[in-house]
Order: structure tokens, then C-alpha cells, then sequence
């Protein structure tokens, strides 16, 4: 198509015609320049506070996206830009469509990664001087300082909102409205203090929240099958009298080092369990030995009979694990097996079999599960049944306590597991140990493993609100739909939420205990008072206050039997408590919010601490809707890491390296985060960016032929709709529809069908076909011509529209095309407006709308005809036969006679932009009313042919010749009138029309 094409700057320069010639005149320059000019436009933004006009003056009701805190602790990532321009692109669709919108940014500042990032910037001689309040203060300037830089980059991406009064979780005013909610929910019963397991890090010495674990692939524990010796049976299992006391009960564990800590042993009561004996030949006994990743116990190489007990469903796998015979020589139930006893194989105490349950089965192990009430959640819940002791010999540090035993001292996730694995096989009761790959809890902050503790925390008790939190899920709407089965899930089988933890940045748990009784002191008298002080001097008043300033005047006279609780709040209890700090203090906002939008992770976060807070305090969800997206991978669908090297840096995107090369700026960033499907994980990478790119060049082009073209217009020279000739009716169509598709994409959040629906009309219809076409009728068809007028009257109505569709995605560049607009945009008010975003959504045209669907098919056709018309010119370029469209001339015949008659009208047409030959680019365009016996359609005269099938089966045959007559100077068109002037022997009667009557009646009109 390229060669049938020449230059506009040719066009200009040749021939003394060019003065005549109206070629397009802008100052927006088809290179973005972005580095320096989207700076330029958001300082216009700022001092003109575009944002805070448009959304003050809108006349719809609030929309409000809570924005959900980022952490402030280091710089962006690509999960940061997603999210930040997501709801930037939300928001800004929402002020185009009258909405009055609220977005106040904010940031989560407290917490054990802000305080190890002081802590690590300090020398051990520092540190060892540092009190709790010079250590807040570090950590608030530390905060603050990330909030200022992390700011400047959201505002780099174009993001608009409340800049100048964001919300931060360690400003005294929601530090109080975080106490209230804690008040709240304490003093409805909610909030309780006991000695449960949490997940607790060694590495920062305290008890993690679920939302604060990861579980990277890889991780390999030891895992251990061991016996625990029955000592005594009930009179359900007399059987097993038998056995005794050669028998025992075989658990598998991959903990080993919880083995001291042992209470009971589970079974599962409607599982068949079998008595076997265990038979070794000294051969297998050799081989398993010889085996380096399996270790065999001891305990074979005594040449005594051995019973053990397991699931009957298991012995199969168990003999192929162990490389050992078991013989079945009788079967039970897990019900006859409760309250049989045995002994610690350390401690040598005696425990009972207890009920367990679901979570026992046949899919691992052996069928009875070892139980440490002190070390997991599910043998916490079972010992609670049997009043078990709640045993967890371990300290902050990971490392076994006096209570241990022999193995004080020792870590328990490296030589104290060691330790306990060796001690039981000198015991004859380690069967085997092997590594065992699973996933297992790390601390998301330092990387590590964690372990399950029992210790003292507070608690937020959430079964006491369980059905309202899942009953309020299902009145929220969800974006995917399967987000709100994911939040459920969760919500339904989640524990007590563990809301305490051991550090000194953060919000305290307003409590004091007492100094003999260690009773806590927590009513409604002592959590108002604080929450006063708080909201008045801040949380470091609990540190640097005396007990008796900290309490209420009632207990003056008793300060001295208290002293404070040095716990702080889980920080997503900080940002769970976001939509009272914020949504319910702030004018202008609104609770429940109107949306939240975060990523995948947060059903398990943010907006699940959210919506138990909310529904603990007031009985309803936080927000009305929820949008979830994926992760940020690299372009091969890694994630992304430094030690793989393959971060892609948003910075480096918009301002490009240290040298400054491929510097992308923000909307193409932006159209990236627009075309992809966000509600699963996406890829970024240099490929995909130089498409983004590229797609981007071509519509900046597409806008700047608009704005070119337009240079000389004005309102008052629109064509009426009426009079407009059928192939600009139908392009008024095609943009009708395109506007209503992509706002029903935008009022879905489905982004990426508007990057393709953009793509697609900016691309194939209108640089691949109408505004290709209407280059002849702009540049030559008369300055003030109706053909001409008409063109700019669809131009005019397509960018306008085009310009306010993508501003939401693309703001910089909608807003540079905005100021260079050759004519102001008036408003419904008859007020100029000043930046796109003044100028509203594009009303809808119901008129345009209602072009005859006939016509709707017939153009489509037409559009598909001039696609196989273009590959036959192709082909009579290939063969020397013409180089420029302009020079054939295309023969069709069909012997559809109705089609047949249109495309003959359309050659006579009236509207010379109707003219098939205008449409097809060439000189001529002949209809033949029949194909046989017709001499002028000869090979030697139409060399070259090709057919279309329409969509009703009619075929149309296509020919190709060489244009007749001779080319015209000034509109390169082929024409048997050039040389019938006398004063412009080089022109056609078209040119020499407009040349010799430069200002037509239609003219008079401007």
C-alpha cells in the first residue's frame, strides 16, 4: 500500500499548484517527546488544579475508590504501577461522566519492616542506646520520607487525587479512629487474650498474621515416621492386648522437633486402621541403609517382634516407603481406638488416642497424626476437646526453652530438629527419616521460616461474626465473579485472628496489666481516654506518658499496680481500620466505599481485615464492590526478581536508563496496564513495551492527521447530518459505536477490550480506510468545498470523541491534543472548556446510531471488496504495470443485478466522496453490465484480475488496467480532460474547477 502512496510533503513542494493545495497545519508534533512534555502538562494540571475543578464542578453524585495503603518502605515496583493506574483510570472515567470523584491516597507506616530498615541502618553501638521513642522516631522519618518519594512516582504515572492531604497510618487522627475500632470490637466481646499457636517468626522475634507468610517453592523439611508404645487399651479394643507390649502407634510428622512438646495422638474415627507385624530381612535392612536420602532407625536392627498400628488403606505405601513386609493380623476402627494410652517416647509420660478430624486421612503419613496442642491450629482445636496441656517449649528466638529437657538451647529448625530425630532412634522409636519437598510458611519480610508457637496474644474472636462477614460477601459485587468463592472460602475457615505483636513501631494495645495478677485493664473508660490522648499527641504518648497520665482520673490512686502492655496492633488491623480513619472522618467521602481495588493477595489482607472490622463494629461490608488483579511477571512469565535479573523497573519505563534510551514515558506505561486481562497475572517486558509503543505512535498519528486537518475549522461550517454523503454517515456510525462499546467496557472494568476496540478502529477504519480516502477531498478537493466541509465535519465529531475516550487511559496525550485544538470546544453551558477533562464523555447520537442496518451491511462489503481490489492492484504493481494507485483503473462486474445497479450509482454518484473510485483510490472505477464477448475487457487491454465472494454468496469480478487520459498536476489523478484547458492544460476539470473558482458559493457561509 506504501507505494501507491506519495508523501504530503511532495505534494506541497512539486508543481505551481501547490498554494492551492490544503495540507494539514499543526503544532502537535507527531513525536511525544514524553519525558519532557507530560511533565509539562501535569505542572498545567497542578497550577490550574484541573483535578479539584472538574470533580468540585461535576453535578453526579460521590464515586469513591478507597485506595488501598502501599507500604512505605522502599521504592515502586511494577505491582505498585498496576494498581495506582487502574484506579487513576477508573477515577478519571468517572470524572468524565459527571461524577464527582473523592480518591485520597494513603500509606500503611507502621510495622517490623519499617523498624528493621532503621535497625539495620544503624551500628550495634546505636542500637544498643536506642529507646522505644528514639526508635518511633526513626521509623516515622523513615515512613515519611518513603511516602514523599513514592508519591512523586504515583504522581509521575499521571495518577490524580488528594496529593496535598493523603492519609497515613501514623497520623494521630487515625491512630485514634483505629483505637475506637479496636474499643469497639473489645467491648462487644470481641477482642480476647489467650495462649494459642500462631505463626511466629524466630527471625523477627514475633507472631505473624496468615496475610504476612509466603510460601516459596523448594522448601524441603525432614520428614519422620516414629512408634509411640501403647501401654494400656479399652475394653472396645481388648484385641489389642494381644500385641502388647510390643506394639506401637505409628505417626508421621515433618516436625520433628515438635515431638516434646506431644499431647495425643489422633485418629480418625470412621478410617479402618490395622494391627501388622513388621518383618526385615537383613538384606532389605542393607539395602534401605545403603540408600543416602532415607535414613532407617535402629530400632530394625533389633531381632524383636514389632506391631505397629496404621491406617489399613496405607499399608500398601507404607511397605513400599519402608521396604519392609507388614503382615495385617487385625483391623479396627478409629473409634474403638479412642483413649488407649502410650507413652512419651522422651518424656515418658503417658498420653491418650483422641478423636481428630477431617483433616486425618489416607492421602500421607500413616493414618495417626502426632498432636501438639502448643505447635498447630488443628491440635489446638482437638486438645481443646480432651482439656490436653498446651506444651511449647520454645523461645522468641526459635530455640528450645528449660522445659525441653536435654535440648535446651538448640534451634528448633536446625540442630534441636536434628537433636530430637537422634535422641528418638537411640530410644528404638525412629522408624525412618527422608526429605520431604513441600510448602511451608516463611516470613514474607525477612525470608525465613516460621514456626507454629503457642504464646500469649490478643485475639480478635472471629467466630462471633463469622455469618454476618459471609452473609455481607454475597451482597458486595466482585470483579472476576469467582474473587467472591475465593474471600468466602477464606472467611468460612479462617481462625481467631492473632492481632498482637512484639514490636515498638505501631499502634499499642491500649491495655495495662497488673503488676502482681498480670489481670489486664481494658473497659470503655480506659480505651476512650487514650483514644483522646492519641488523637491529641499521637501514639508515642503510650511510651513516653506516665501509667497514671496514661489512665483515666478514677484509677489515679491505683497507677502504681499497673503497668502498660508493650504489645502493638498486626498492621492489618492499621490498615483494616482505613475505611473508619478515613472514609468515616473525611468530608466528601463516603462509607462503604463505592470500590476497592488491590491485588489477588489482598482476599486474604486488606480486604479481609477490612470487612472484619466493618462488620465486627457495624454489621456491613466496607465497600460495595471489589476488583482484584494479578501479579506483574516478566515478558517469559517469570517473577520478577533482582537475583535473576529480570526487574522491569516502572522509572526506567517512563524516564528510560542512565542513558536515557528507550524512555517510554507514562501513557505508554499506562496503555500497557490497559491492554492486558489484569484479573489474572501479566507479563511486562522490552517487547511488548516497543509494541505498546508502537501502537501508541500510530494513534498520536492518527490524532495529529485530525488536528492537522482541521486547522481552518469552525462549529458553524458542519455539514448537516442529512446532507452528508453515505460513506461519512457510515464513519459517524462506526464511531457511535465504538464510543457506546467502549463505555460499556469502562462501566465493566474491562480495560483491555478497549485497547483492542482503539486499536482496531483507530488502525484498520480510519488510517487503513477512511481518513486514507479522505485525503484527496482535504488536501485537493476545494479550501472551502462542501466535499471538503463534510470531511471536516466527521473529522471534527471523530476527534473529539476519540481524544475524551482515551482520556482516562492516555490523560498526557488527550490533554496535548486538547491545547493544541484549532477551535474551542463549547459546552452544553455554552462555557469554553480549558482541558479535556472540563469537557465531559461524549453525548450519545442516536441519529448517528440509526444508520439502516441494509447500509451497515452494504459498506462492510464495500470495505472487503476494496481489500481484494487492493490485492489485485498489488499485483499489477508487482508486474510493472502501475506504480501508484492513482494510475489504474478497476473494471466489477457481478451478476447480481441489484448489486450490480448500486455500484453502477455509486460511479455516477452525486457525492463525489461516495465515488467508488475515491473509495478505491484510483483513477476510474468501471462497471461492466456483462463479461462475455466484452472486447474491452480483453487480457491484452485487463491484464490483471481476481474475485470477491460476498457475504451472500455473489461473486464480483475484479479487473485492472492503466488509468485512461493523462495525470493532473495538482490532484495526480489520471483524467481524459487533462490537456481540454487552455489557461491550465495540466489539470482536470475537478482542479481547474477549484483553481478558476477558488471561492465557491459555500464559502459565503464562513
Amino acid at each position: 500500500m506504501a507505494a501507491r502512496k506519495k508523501s504530503e510533503g511532495e505534494r506541497q513542494d512539486d508543481g505551481k499548484y501547490k498554494h492551492t493545495v490544503e495540507l494539514p497545519r499543526t503544532a502537535f508534533g507527531l513525536r511525544a517527546n514524553s519525558v519532557v512534555r507530560e511533565p509539562e502538562i501535569q505542572k498545567i494540571w497542578d497550577e490550574n488544579q484541573v483535578y479539584k475543578r472538574v470533580s468540585g464542578g461535576n453535578t453526579g453524585g460521590k464515586f469513591v475508590l478507597h485506595d488501598g495503603p502501599p507500604y512505605a518502605n522502599g521504592d515502586l515496583h511494577m505491582g505498585h504501577a498496576l494498581n495506582k493506574i487502574l484506579k487513576d483510570i477508573i477515577n478519571r472515567y468517572k470524572l468524565l461522566q459527571n461524577f464527582q470523584v473523592h480518591y485520597v491516597p494513603g500509606w500503611d507506616c507502621h510495622g517490623l519492616p519499617i523498624e528493621l530498615k532503621v535497625l539495620q541502618s544503624l551500628d550495634q553501638e546505636v542500637r544498643k542506646e536506642l529507646t522505644p521513642i528514639k526508635l518511633r522516631a526513626k521509623a516515622a522519618k523513615f515512613a515519611k520520607s518513603t511516602v514523599k518519594n513514592q508519591m512523586a512516582a504515583f504522581k509521575r504515572y499521571g495518577v490524580w487525587g488528594d496529593w496535598d492531604h493523603p492519609y497515613l497510618t501514623l497520623d494521630p487522627e487515625y491512630e485514634s479512629a483505629q483505637i475506637e475500632v479496636f474499643g469497639q470490637m473489645a467491648l462487644k466481646g470481641y477482642i480476647y487474650r489467650g495462649r494459642k499457636p500462631v505463626h511466629w517468626s524466630p527471625s523477627s522475634r514475633t507472631a505473624l498474621a496468615e496475610a504476612e507468610l509466603e510460601y516459596p517453592e523448594g522448601h524441603v523439611s525432614k520428614s519422620m515416621y516414629a512408634i509411640f508404645r501403647l501401654v494400656s487399651t479399652t475394653t472396645s479394643c481388648k484385641l489389642l492386648d494381644d500385641f502388647v507390649p510390643n506394639l506401637g502407634l505409628a505417626i508421621w510428622t515433618t516436625t520433628p522437633w515438635t515431638i516434646p512438646a506431644n499431647a495425643a495422638v489422633a485418629v480418625n474415627p470412621k478410617l479402618q486402621y490395622a494391627v501388622v507385624e513388621v518383618n526385615s530381612s537383613p538384606e532389605e535392612i542393607t539395602a534401605l541403609s545403603s540408600n543416602k536420602e532415607k535414613r532407617l532407625g535402629h530400632v530394625f536392627k533389633e531381632n524383636k517382634s514389632m506391631y505397629l498400628v496404621v491406617a489399613s488403606d496405607l499399608v500398601p505405601a507404607l511397605e513400599a516407603k519402608w521396604g519392609m513386609k507388614l503382615m495385617v493380623k487385625a483391623t479396627l476402627t478409629g473409634a474403638e481406638l479412642e483413649n488407649c494410652r502410650y507413652v512419651h517416647p522422651i518424656e515418658g509420660r503417658e498420653s491418650p488416642v483422641i478423636i481428630g478430624g477431617d483433616y486425618i486421612t489416607t492421602e500421607s503419613g500413616t493414618g495417626l497424626v502426632h498432636t501438639a496442642p502448643g505447635h498447630g491450629q488443628e491440635d489446638y482445636v482437638a486438645g481443646l476437646k480432651y482439656g490436653l496441656p498446651v506444651l511449647s517449649p520454645v523461645d522468641d528466638e526459635g530455640r528450645f526453652t528449660e522445659e525441653a529437657g536435654q535440648f535446651k538451647g538448640l534451634n528448633v529448625l536446625g540442630d534441636g530438629n536434628t537433636a530430637v530425630i537422634d535422641c528418638l532412634d537411640e530410644k528404638l522409636s525412629m522408624i525412618m527419616v527422608e526429605p520431604y519437598k513441600h510448602k511451608y510458611p516463611y516470613d514474607w519480610r525477612t525470608k525465613k521460616p516460621t514456626i507454629f508457637r503457642a504464646t500469649e496474644q490478643w485475639f480478635a474472636s472471629v467466630e462471633g461474626f463469622r455469618k454476618a462477614a459471609l452473609d455481607s460477601i454475597t451482597k458486595v459485587t466482585w470483579f472476576p465473579p469467582q474473587a467472591e468463592n475465593r474471600i468466602s472460602s477464606m472467611a468460612s475457615s479462617r481462625s481467631d485472628w492473632c492481632i498482637s505483636r512484639q514490636r515498638t513501631w505501631g499502634v499499642p494495645i491500649p491495655v495495662f496489666y497488673h503488676v502482681e495478677t498480670k489481670e489486664p485493664l481494658m473497659n470503655e473508660e480506659t480505651i476512650d481516654h487514650i483514644e483522646t490522648i492519641i488523637s491529641q499527641k499521637g501514639s508515642d504518648a503510650w511510651w513516653y506518658l506516665k501509667v497514671e497520665e496514661l489512665l483515666p482520673e478514677k484509677y489515679h490512686n491505683e497507677a502504681s499496680n499497673y503497668e502498660k502492655g508493650t504489645d502493638t496492633m498486626d498492621v492489618w488491623f492499621d490498615s483494616g481500620s482505613s475505611w473508619a480513619a478515613v472514609l468515616g472522618k473525611r468530608s466528601g467521602l463516603s462509607y462503604p466505599a463505592d470500590l476497592y481495588l488491590e491485588g489477588t493477595d489482598q482476599h486474604r489482607g486488606w480486604f479481609q481485615s477490612s470487612l472484619l472490622t466493618s462488620i465486627a463494629t457495624n454489621g456491613k461490608a466496607p465497600y460495595h464492590g471489589v476488583i482484584t488483579h494479578g501479579f506483574v511477571l516478566d515478558e517469559k512469565g517469570f517473577k520478577m526478581s533482582k537475583s535473576l535479573g529480570n526487574v522491569v523497573d516502572p522509572r526506567t519505563i517512563i524516564e528510560g536508563g542512565k542513558d536515557k534510551k528507550d524512555a517510554f514515558g507514562a501513557d505508554v506505561l499506562r496503555l500497557w496496564v490497559s491492554s492486558v486481562d489484569y484479573t489474572g497475572d501479566v507479563m511486562i517486558g522490552q517487547t511488548v513495551l516497543r509494541q505498546m509503543s508502537d501502537v501508541y505512535r500510530k494513534l498520536r498519528g492518527t490524532l495529529r492527521f485530525l488536528l492537522g486537518n482541521l486547522h481552518d475549522w469552525k462549529a458553524e461550517y458542519a455539514v448537516p447530518y442529512d446532507e452528508l454523503p453515505m460513506i461519512d454517515q457510515h464513519a459517524l456510525f462506526q464511531l457511535e459505536t465504538v464510543v457506546k462499546n467502549i463505555k460499556e467496557s469502562y462501566d465493566d472494568y474491562q480495560f483491555f477490550k478497549i485497547f483492542q476496540t482503539i486499536q482496531r478502529f483507530v488502525v484498520v477504519d480510519l488510517s487503513n480506510f477512511y481518513l486514507d480516502v479522505a485525503k484527496d477531498r482535504l488536501y485537493v478537493g476545494g479550501t472551502t468545498s462542501s466535499t471538503r466541509r463534510s470531511c471536516q465535519t466527521v473529522l471534527a465529531t471523530q476527534l473529539l470523541s476519540i481524544v475524551r475516550i482515551i482520556a482516562p487511559i492516555l490523560p498526557h496525550l488527550a490533554e496535548d491534543v486538547w491545547q493544541n485544538l484549532p477551535f474551542p470546544f463549547i459546552d452544553e453551558n455554552g462555557d469554553a472548556a480549558k482541558f479535556v477533562f472540563e469537557s465531559g464523555w461524549p453525548k450519545s447520537n442516536e441519529r448517528h446510531l440509526a444508520f439502516p442496518e441494509k447500509e451497515v451491511d452494504f459498506w462492510a462489503m464495500i470495505l472487503e471488496l476494496r481489500t481484494e481490489v487492493n490485492k489485485v492492484l498489488e499485483a499489477a504493481r508487482a508486474a510493472k504495470l502501475i506504480g501508484s494507485s492513482l494510475e489504474a483503473k478497476v473494471y466489477l462486474h457481478t451478476s447480481d443485478a441489484d448489486l450490480l445497479s448500486r455500484l453502477t450509482n455509486m460511479c455516477a454518484s452525486e457525492s463525489e466522496a461516495d465515488a467508488l473510485h475515491r473509495i478505491f483510490i484510483t483513477s476510474q472505477v468501471e462497471i461492466l453490465p456483462f463479461l462475455e464477448d466484452n472486447a474491452s475487457v480483453s487480457e491484452n487491454n485487463v491484464p490483471l484480475t481476481g474475485e470477491y465472494l460476498t457475504p451472500s454468496k455473489n461473486k464480483i469480478w475484479i479487473g485492472v488496467s492503466r488509468a485512461d487520459g493523462l495525470k493532473c498536476e495538482r490532484c495526480w489523478n489520471f483524467s481524459l480532460q487533462v490537456g481540454s484547458y487552455d489557461d491550465h492544460p495540466t489539470l482536470c476539470g475537478r482542479c481547474h474547477s477549484i483553481v478558476s473558482h477558488p471561492i465557491p458559493a459555500l464559502a459565503a457561509a464562513s
